[in-house]
């Protein structure tokens, strides 16, 4: 059994070496949970080494073992483009799968089809730093006000905006001003709400 901080420095290696290929230093630990000094992390990192979660990998750094990380990776499937811009209709067909650790997202465990990602095509979605080419993470449950969704206006058409309910309507928003509101005619479905952002260089 981990204690609640040895979990949360454990996730923290996790999520920077699957992020970047490297594990955080010592002092990157110290920085990050505010520790009044290096010892600490070390001791954090001593149990967890004890417990075999982690190995000093280079006479200064501590890292998962490489099983350790895959083990937590989850395949995301990449289904086709959604426009950030005007409605366009769906593509279905799975483009690819990446791996990806959930708990980046926020998500600790996930259940089947929980979630995906999307290509975005298109410029409607600056303002929330979501730009054309990037793949947004969506997680399939009920949004809220103000959450970026993936939405099936009038059972024919998705696009990627800003849910926003005006006079009681539920209005998708873009985060850029050449693009108007979208008022649903009929109705209007979310199929995902943003969770993560993945910028390929």
């Amino acid at each position: 059994m981990l204690t609640e901080k040895q979990q949360a420095v454990l996730d923290f290696i996790r999520e920077r070496q699957i992020e970047t290929g490297i594990p955080p230093s010592v002092r990157d630990i110290q920085h990050n949970f505010s520790f009044k000094s290096a010892n600490a992390a070390f001791c954090h990192l001593k149990a967890l080494a004890k417990k075999g979660l982690v190995e000093q990998l280079n006479g200064r750094t501590w890292g998962l073992r490489a099983k350790e990380v895959q083990a937590h990776l989850f395949t995301l499937p990449v289904y086709g483009t959604i426009p950030a811009g005007l409605p366009a209709m769906a593509e279905q067909t799975p483009d690819e799968t990446i791996g990806v650790d959930p708990a980046v997202f926020g998500v600790r465990r996930v259940r089947p089809n929980q979630l995906w990602a999307l290509r975005v095509r298109g410029d409607s979605m600056i303002g929330a730093h979501i730009l054309d080419g990037d793949l947004v993470v969506l997680e399939r449950r009920d949004p809220q006000a103000g959450d970026i969704v993936a939405a099936l206006v009038d059972h024919t058409t998705t696009t990627l905006k800003r849910l926003v309910h005006v006079r009681g309507r539920a209005v998708l928003r873009a985060e850029n001003r050449r693009y108007a509101d979208i008022v649903p005619q009929q109705q209007m479905e979310s199929q995902g709400v943003v969770v993560g952002i993945i910028r390929r260089a």
